[in-house]
C-alpha cells in the first residue's frame, strides 16, 4: 500500500490507545527490553552517548537504561498519553530524559544522536513517501559511525496491531530500505509473547551509519 490513508488521524488513534489501555497492556509491552538493550550494549557506545528511543513513549527501554549509567537519553513519541505513562511511572528521574512529543515523520533533529532505536513504529508507516521521511530523518540524525537499531514485525509476525495495517519485513527487505547510508551490521529475531500470551514474531537488524 502505497498511498496515504485519507482522513486518517495517527496522533488521535495513538493519543486514544494510550488513554484507553495501559502501557502494560498494549501488545508489545516488554517488562525487560532484553534483545534491545544487548544491541545498544554491542554498540560499544560510552555512557554519555546521546541514545534517542523512537515511539518509546510508555516503554521501560529508558528505565533499563538510565538504571545502567546511560544518562544523555531522549524519547520521542506522537502521544502525549505514552510520555505521559512514562513520566508517572519514572516521577522524578523523569527530569533526567528529554521528551518529545512529534510524528516521527516530521522530526528534524536539532542535533546527532550516536543511536536511534526503534521498536515496533517502523511497520506502521504504510505509505512510502512516510517511510522516505523516515529515512531522511534517521539520516539527518546520525553521523557517519552512529548506530541505529530498529525492530519491525518479520514476514511470520502479524499482518496488523492495534486496529492499523503494518508492513511485515525480512532482514533482507529492510536493509534494503536503508542501505543508501547505512550498512547492516547484525541481526535476530523474536518472538515476543504479548500481555494476553500471543506470540509475535519480530526481526531486529542493527546497522551503522556510513
Amino acid at each position: 500500500m502505497n498511498t496515504k490513508t485519507e482522513n486518517f488521524n495517527r496522533k488521535g488513534h495513538w493519543e486514544h490507545i494510550y488513554s484507553d489501555r495501559a502501557a502494560t497492556e498494549v501488545s508489545w509491552f516488554q517488562q525487560c527490553p532484553e534483545n534491545s538493550l544487548a544491541l545498544i550494549e554491542a554498540t560499544g557506545v560510552k555512557k554519555s552517548a546521546r541514545i534517542i528511543d523512537i515511539g518509546g513513549g510508555a516503554s521501560t527501554l529508558v528505565d533499563y537504561l538510565l538504571a545502567n549509567g546511560y544518562h544523555n537519553l531522549t524519547v520521542l513519541d506522537i502521544a502525549h498519553s505514552a510520555i505521559e505513562q512514562a513520566r508517572n511511572r519514572l516521577g522524578k528521574h523523569a527530569e533526567k530524559i528529554e521528551w518529545i512529543e512529534q510524528d516521527i515523520t516530521t522530526f528534524v533533529s536539532e542535533k546527532p544522536f550516536d543511536v536511534w532505536h526503534d521498536r515496533a513504529v517502523f511497520h506502521f508507516l504504510m505509505d512510502a513517501d512516510d517511510r522516505l521521511s523516515y529515512v531522511e530523518a534517521i539520516s539527518d540524525a546520525l553521523e557517519p559511525g552512529a548506530h541505529a537499531i530498529i525492530a519491525t514485525f518479520n514476514l511470520a509476525g502479524p499482518e496488523k496491531c492495534s486496529g492499523l495495517d503494518i508492513v511485515q519485513y525480512s532482514t533482507e527487505s529492510l536493509a534494503a530500505i536503508f542501505s543508501k547510508n547505512f550498512q547492516l551490521v547484525e541481526t535476530s529475531t523474536e518472538q515476543h509473547k504479548t500481555p494476553k500470551g500471543a506470540l509475535q514474531s519480530f526481526v531486529y537488524c542493527r546497522f551503522k551509519r556510513v
